[in-house]
């Protein structure tokens, strides 16, 4: 015997008995009719409940309809009235504690009252009896031949009938089942089909089910117009479908076809996600139709496929929320970063800005400062203290423009730009950008990457920048810039008109033992696998290791030295000894070896001919010594210690004021008739320029002579004129600090740069002591003493 289908009629003929009360079970959005059998799954516990107790019984089961099919546990208020006697006839229990039954309808029934609701629902029933007909009823015949008519009809139209049902509603004579068998296949909505379960007089049943018989052939004859309408009328784009799909079938033949129309789908996917603007939502599209009319296999649809990933994978509307909080950022930056207060104060200004003005642009910041002084790892700290995405990207050694702006896609093997390499791997539209190493951006015949970044760091432009691998705008102004560079020399005038250059100078030895006890301790003592209580570095040690193995602007070395002490004692630990180490003055230079710097021994002395002056490097502030020598000749000067034209032109000046002013200075006019100079600036291997050198070039010649010595314990800088005038000159911070680090407290300045001071930590202000020159004569007053010198020059 086969299987019994869904919404087949059992056509026996056999007398159930139906006892008045039955567990009763609610159907979301399905109405079962007598003699009709169905599948049904069962999962809600008071459905599973009530099957149980049927089985237990008499398999006997009465299924109600309920009014909202959302609700999932419809008290009985919610249910029909009428329902379906069922008898089960199958069961099977599903892994997920479901269970699928096989049910056949019985007959009609109308529930009085409800016996209980938990644990499932209990009713008191009334079968309704089906009306007896009067045979030879002609209304009654024609009624049945007319559903019967209409019903074929609907299956010519398009209508989905099995057929078993035809077959059986064909051979059908009882009106009353055959209304119950159409109404079953006519996917009636749960309201439709309840009127016709009401509906108990036969010819009242046939009448209902037949009208909706005639709704459902006209439903389908305005289908097939519309199709047909259509279908002599096809569009451009519906001709293209077909060909396109034509196409697929004739390359499915040749095996050449790959699944294009899902691929395309997911790219549509993911542009939706995105929100791409109107002009890239454009050329993606564009893209697209290519697409689809390129080979799946050809190089042409690799580009394609290439670029929309990149188009599809930025973050166009992402961003990340930032941290308004101020007493948070200055938390973060306080934690990783020593002193630095004007930098930070910059950030929190940044951040008061944001929080009071949500749109406003972000600042295009440049750190400028020597190596090691903690450039980079302060833009980290900003990105950490915003909760921002961090992106680092070194332009040292860039000579090609289209490592900025991309390649076109005309070219083999193109890629965006940087920057936009960058964004994408942010994911964010509004991370820390760091643009490292600025100042050694190189340029040549493939263009000047420092002109392409023009549009890049410009607020008023780069909310549209435009790479040439994307050729759409992408939107940079939510973006916080951050450059670093050692010097601002090298970088170009209108580059650096579009930066906020915030300059971070050299730290004095205490800030270094400062840095190094909270940061660079603790660092490198977990990176070597110690505990804090292994090794003690005591304040001497440290700053004997400051004067003596780095002298340096910045920490780096210093790092590596305190690394190279911590790599030694976790070679005593490894090989078994527990004894903790303290690093002492010597035990540092027995650890680390002999000193790499010492002491100059010539600020140990007053010299005739030896001036101490203070240079300006892109490492930091540093010491240099000029010598002079008087030799017979004839007024000649000799410059030598690979100085430039500029150290050059400021000894020539110094002489000819010299000379100038011989009698006022007690010099003998003859002295310059009878002798030449020899200016020489140690270490003559490494290049000098620069007019800061002006009054200690001045000083060496006059104290030659005059034959006075110059102190030891004093150094200057200053550039000087021919008329005796001492003009400012940069870098004062960093100059002053070498004086400390080399034990000099005396300094002479310009008086302009008497504004500088403001720029020096309070401590170094503390331990100097600054004289203010602002005429030539004054230097010398103050480097030239009376006494002799204690070794002869």
């Amino acid at each position: 015997m086969s299987e019994p289908k869904e919404g087949i009629l059992e056509t026996r003929d056999e007398t159930v008995s139906i006892p008045d009360v039955l567990p009763a079970m609610a159907l979301k959005d399905s109405v079962l009719f007598p003699f009709v059998m169905v599948p049904l799954s069962i999962g809600r516990d008071r459905s599973v409940a009530a099957v149980d107790q049927a089985l237990a019984e008499n398999r006997l089961l009465l299924l109600l309809a309920q009014r909202n099919p959302n609700d999932e546990n419809p008290p009985a208020g919610e249910l029909y009235q009428v329902g379906t006697v069922a008898g089960i006839m199958r069961m099977i229990k599903l892994p997920d504690n479901r269970i699928r039954i096989l049910v056949q309808g019985l007959a009609r029934a109308r529930v009085e009252y409800f016996l209980q609701e938990e644990p499932y629902l209990r009713a008191k029933i009334t079968r309704i009896e089906e009306p007896a007909t009067t045979a030879g009823d002609l209304e009654l015949e024609a009624f049945v031949r007319t559903v019967r008519g209409n019903l074929e009809k609907a299956v010519e139209l398009g209508k989905t009938v099995s057929p078993e049902v035809m077959l059986i509603a064909t051979s059908l004579e009882d009106g009353a089942r055959l209304a119950d068998l159409v109404a079953s296949n006519l996917d009636l909505k749960p309201e439709e089909a309840q009127k016709t379960l009401e509906a108990v007089a036969v010819k009242d049943r046939l009448r209902t089910v037949n009208e909706y018989l005639e709704h459902e052939i006209a439903l389908l004859q305005v289908q097939r117009q519309i199709s047909s309408q259509v279908q002599g009328e096809l569009d451009k784009s519906q001709r293209e479908y077909l060909l396109r799909q034509q196409l697929k079938q004739i390359q499915k033949e040749l095996g050449d076809t790959d699944d294009v129309d899902q691929e395309v789908q997911r790219y549509r996917d993911q542009i939706e996600a995105r929100g791409l603007p109107d002009e890239a939502r454009g050329e993606a599209e564009k893209q697209l139709k290519r697409l689809r009319s390129t080979h799946p296999d050809s190089a042409e649809a690799s580009v394609i496929r290439t670029y929309l990933d990149w188009l599809t994978g930025l973050p166009w509307q992402a961003q990340s929320s930032d941290n308004l909080d101020l007493a948070h950022a200055r938390t973060v930056l306080d934690a990783d970063h020593y002193d630095l207060e004007k930098v930070k104060q910059r950030i929190v200004e940044f951040l008061a800005v944001r929080k009071l003005k949500a749109d406003s642009k972000g600042p295009i910041l440049c750190f400028v400062g020597p190596p090691g002084v903690g450039k980079t790892s302060l833009g980290r700290s900003v990105a950490r203290a915003l909760e921002r995405k961090f992106i680092r990207i070194s332009l040292g050694g860039v000579h090609d423009e289209a490592e900025i702006r991309g390649h076109r896609r005309t070219y083999v093997g193109a890629l965006p730009g940087r920057i936009i390499q960058g964004i994408n791997q942010a994911g964010t539209s509004n991370p820390v950008f760091m643009l490292d190493e600025i100042d050694k951006i190189g340029a040549d015949y493939r263009g000047d990457p420092s002109a392409a970044l023009l549009e890049v760091l410009d607020p008023e432009q780069n909310f549209s920048f435009r790479d040439h691998y994307l050729d759409v705008a992408y939107d940079l102004s939510k973006v916080l810039f951050i450059a670093t560079a050692n010097v601002t020399e090298t970088i170009q005038p209108a580059f650096l008109d579009r930066m906020e250059v915030i300059a971070l100078s050299g730290y004095t030895e205490d800030e270094k033992v400062q840095i190094a006890r909270r940061h660079l301790i603790p660092k490198q003592l977990a990176e070597n696998g110690l505990q804090p209580g292994q090794v003690r570095f005591f304040d001497t040690g440290l700053r004997f290791m400051i004067d003596r193995y780095t002298r340096e602007a910045g920490l780096r070395n210093l790092e590596r030295e305190i690394g190279s002490i911590c790599r030694k004692v976790a070679v005593r630990m490894a090989e078994g000894t527990t004894a903790r180490v303290t690093v002492t003055p010597q035990a540092a230079e027995r650890l680390l070896g002999p000193v790499r710097f010492l002491p100059d021994e010539q600020r140990l002395y007053d010299r005739i001919g030896v001036a101490t002056g203070l240079a300006w490097t892109p490492v930091g502030g540093d010491i240099l010594h000029v010598e002079a020598l008087a030799l017979p000749g004839k007024g000649e000067l000799r410059l030598t210690g690979h100085l430039g034209d500029v150290m050059k032109e400021s000894a020539q000046a110094a002489l000819s004021y010299l000379r100038a002013n011989a009698a006022t200075l007690g010099i003998a006019p003859a002295f310059f008739d009878d002798h030449s100079f020899h200016v020489h600036v140690p270490a003559g291997a490494i290049p000098k320029d620069g007019p800061s050198a002006g009054v200690t070039m001045l000083c060496a010649l006059a104290s030659t002579a005059i034959g006075k010595p110059i102190r030891h314990d004093l150094a200057m800088t200053g550039e000087i004129t021919l008329r005796g005038e001492v003009l400012p000159v940069g870098g004062i911070k960093e100059k002053v600090l070498a004086a400390l680090r080399a034990g000099i407290r005396d300094v002479c300045l310009p008086r302009e740069n008497q504004r500088d001071l403001a720029e020096l930590p309070a401590a170094a202000r503390a331990k100097a002591r600054f004289h203010l020159l602002g005429r030539a004569e004054e230097i010398l007053r103050i480097a030239l003493v009376e006494t002799q010198p204690d070794v002869a020059p």
